[in-house]
């Protein structure tokens, strides 16, 4: 695995390195929150989805959402990791307005998923491993909201108790880029897993981002914390200002206060928020109202029966079996809706052209990430909203593959489908779309062409070899584009050469 270069941060007194930690919050899929049956779906009135236990009312016990305990040992299970089949439950004291106990329920000496790893790579091709430390289940809080009133705070509550996987990285990251690979990475893997949405923009998957800087061999500086990060090109720039803010205030003379900080999108920068808090000013211990959690090797196996193949293994499969490049493979393993849709229109297609898949997985390939994506980018769908079905597109691919559509035919008839959703059969035969192939037919139209344009036949047969390519784009033009291009070339080349 070839290193990715140390980020290099240029100061007055020489170079600096970056160290970056990242600790994300992900959202985990379920319908109920970690310790009630509360919904979770995003998006409902303020307020609305606060259960008893939420709302930290005297007298409520939390109960465990065993579907949480499920998502969250997958999840270590695709990133390699330690699964720890003890693990137990701490309070997390402080006070907020958006936390009615007063403390978060969270994991802090026992987490549920030890060590593991996340391999990423870099647009340049070179590649690094990056440490996972721990995940732990915790419960969210809620949300204030600043701006919707000159001078109160409003806190919404629908959020708070939501299970959160806080899946923590070893201080393993030297660049911006390596952030946001961490980052992009992790959330495909969450999302092929299920385990998480990672829909960042409604916060279901959110990082506090670690920063502090060095001279290359020192020891670790200082850090700061920047919350609650909601795009992976955030990240980036969080790393980038806080290690340049913190390389300009050590070498003006000042010294970096471990803090927490907020990101402004706005203006791309950081600002302090509050100072830092370590474990003691939490005044962790044991929460009185849960057992610990247990369970055996028999649930860890049924766990790791239930992933899917990884967007890595995937990748791999379809550059060595499939014979993809690697930039389709990417592209066509990137999410795994586009993976499945894609895997369903080849097994389709070969079956229809009764060919092996491999010897028509590029033709499908190139298809989906050509035409197929770019008819959606402008219909502005997803893949799943695709007006086109996978068995739609075999069938076009495979009209084309025994001949009865050429390529711009075939191009023809595609945006047909897009429009009508009428099948390729049907608008071939309903529009007269066929490829002609009848070379009497096509004899004759090439004469007309010979006939209306003897001057460049004349200098064709002197031996301007490149006027060809001008006769068959004048033959395709008078038959409408349908007769077969091989039938044509041969013709030409015969009658214009006789």
């Amino acid at each position: 695995m070839s290193e990715a270069p140390n980020y290099i941060v240029k100061g007055a007194t020489g170079d600096w390195e970056i160290v970056v930690g990242l600790e994300v919050h992900a959202q985990v899929t379920a319908k109920a929150k970690l310790f009630s049956g509360a919904s979770t779906e995003f998006g409902a009135e303020p307020n609305a989805q606060v259960s008893l236990v939420d709302a930290a009312m005297p007298g409520m016990l939390p109960v465990i959402n065993g579907e949480c305990v499920r998502q969250a040992v997958r999840t270590g299970l695709a990133i390699n990791a330690q699964i720890n089949k003890w693990s137990r439950f701490d309070r997390k004291n402080y006070f907020y307005p958006d936390l009615p106990q007063g403390y978060q329920i969270s994991q802090l000496y026992h987490p549920i998923v030890g060590e593991g790893h996340l391999d990423i790579e870099l647009d340049d091709g070179t590649k690094k491993r990056i440490g996972i430390e721990r995940i732990h289940l915790e419960q969210d809080a809620g949300k204030s909201v600043h701006d919707l009133h000159p001078s109160m705070s409003y806190v919404d509550l629908n959020r708070c108790g939501c299970a959160l996987m806080e899946i923590v990285s070893r201080p393993d990251i030297r660049s911006p880029a390596e952030a946001g690979a961490y980052v992009a990475g992790l959330r495909q893997l969450l999302r092929y897993v299920g385990s998480c949405d990672g829909n960042m923009d409604e916060g279901s998957m959110r990082a506090d981002v670690n920063v502090s800087v060095r001279k290359a061999g020192e020891e670790f500086g200082t850090r700061t914390e920047t919350k609650n990060v909601n795009s992976v090109r955030f990240i980036m720039l969080a790393v980038e200002h806080e290690a340049r803010r913190q390389v300009d205030l050590i070498e003006s003379g000042g010294t970096v206060i471990q803090e927490t900080r907020l990101f402004d999108p706005a203006t791309s920068t950081t600002r302090s928020m509050r100072g830092k808090e370590d474990a003691h000013d939490y005044r962790y211990f044991p929460d009185p109202d849960l057992l610990p959690l247990v369970f055996d090797d028999a649930f860890i196996v049924d766990c790791r029966a239930s992933l899917p193949e990884l967007p890595a293994a995937k990748r791999a499969r379809y550059e060595s079996t499939l014979g993809l490049s690697p930039y389709l493979a990417a592209v066509l393993s990137a999410e795994k809706e586009t993976a499945d849709w894609f895997e369903t229109a080849l097994a389709a297609t070969a079956a229809k052209v009764g060919k092996p898949d491999t010897e028509v997985a590029l033709r499908v390939a190139n298809f989906v990430s050509t035409d197929l994506f770019g008819a959606l980018k402008k219909l502005g769908k997803d893949i799943g909203d695709s007006p086109v079905s996978p068995d739609a597109l075999a069938e076009l691919l495979a009209l084309a593959a025994d001949g009865t559509l050429s390529g711009p035919l075939m191009k023809q008839v595609f945006e047909a489908m897009l429009e009508t959703g009428d099948s390729a059969t049907s608008i071939v035969e309903t529009r007269g779309l066929k490829q002609v192939s009848d070379t009497g037919a096509i004899d004759a139209a090439i004469q007309a062409v010979i006939d209306t344009n003897p001057d460049k036949v004349a200098e064709y047969r002197s031996g301007k070899d490149k006027l060809f390519g001008f006769f068959v784009g004048q033959v395709m033009r008078a038959m409408a584009g349908k007769a077969a291009p091989g039938v044509v070339n041969d013709r030409l080349k015969a009658l214009l050469d006789g």
